[in-house]
């Protein structure tokens, strides 16, 4: 089946600001826990690539202070330019397809980007190649292919129906090239790419107000591509929808692996200092 064209989930669509405040109440501490590990300081030049909303960028901003620098990319800033407010330059940039904006940076970090990026491979370069010698990747993706249940006690008809319908959401994910197990690549992919001290962890929700907010906004997002798709009928997500609005579900998130890695000093490091 040929890959159909364009982003899923268009930031320009009214539940795109649902979206990103719920995944902003979902994933943003962790994000920011492993940001502190990495040392964080004042006067740190960040990337912050496919930003979508703005909440990590404005929070670096805070991190780094007025003495550093903090970049927000995304194919369509319609909401990060809200951030632009607290100080981070936003620049409307395709990271699989453009040339990397000047740096160098002492992080460059994405949270789910690359998953949908066909040029996932030139994007995982050019960030690298935008890190300053000693310079931190921080990339967390999202492995459906690990855990594909959006209910994971699937007690009842109407859990079966909901991972029914997040199967369908899936398979158009795959139409249009997402890779929905490159998450748990992450770690090889970046030891291969010569980053040094690479780890990895994943972290996900199995029930939370924020994955209620984010199941109903994503479903009203594609529920006309689900019917035009055969992979569900109105009723159906009718009927989704009231079970997600009346808190009937326990909704979980995929695995969100979060991995990260230093370019080396120099080409003879071992480890980065």
């Amino acid at each position: 089946m040929g890959q159909d064209e364009g982003y899923l989930l268009d930031n320009r669509q009214a539940e795109a600001g649902a979206r990103f405040g719920a995944l902003a109440a979902l994933f943003d501490a962790s994000t920011f826990r492993h940001v502190e590990a990495a040392g964080i300081a004042e006067g740190w030049r960040c990337w912050e690539v496919g930003a979508g909303g703005p909440s990590v960028a404005a929070w670096l901003r805070e991190r780094v202070g007025p003495t550093g620098r903090v970049l927000a990319t995304d194919i369509d800033v319609s909401w990060t330019g809200t951030a632009a407010t607290e100080g981070v330059e936003v620049l409307r940039h395709d990271v699989g397809r453009d040339d990397p904006p000047p740096g160098p940076f002492d992080l460059v970090h994405a949270r789910l980007v690359l998953v949908h990026v066909t040029e996932r491979d030139a994007a995982l370069r050019a960030m690298i190649g935008a890190l300053r010698p000693g310079g931190l990747l921080l990339v967390e993706d999202a492995d459906p292919a690990l855990q594909p249940l959006i209910c994971p006690d699937q007690h009842g008809p109407e859990q079966e129906r909901a991972n029914r319908l997040r199967a369908g959401f899936r398979e158009l994910l795959r139409r249009r090239g997402a890779d929905l197990s490159y998450g748990r690549r992450l770690p090889r992919l970046l030891r291969e790419a010569g980053l040094v001290d690479v780890e990895a962890d994943a972290y996900f929700p199995v029930t939370s107000p924020a994955c209620d907010i984010l199941e109903a906004a994503t479903v009203r997002q594609v529920r006309d591509r689900l019917v035009a798709a055969g992979l569900a009928t109105h009723e159906e997500i009718d009927g989704h929808l009231a079970a997600v609005e009346a808190g009937r579900l326990d909704l979980a998130t995929s695995p969100m692996i979060s991995a990260w890695g230093r370019r080396p000093v120099d080409a003879g490091s071992q480890r980065a200092t």
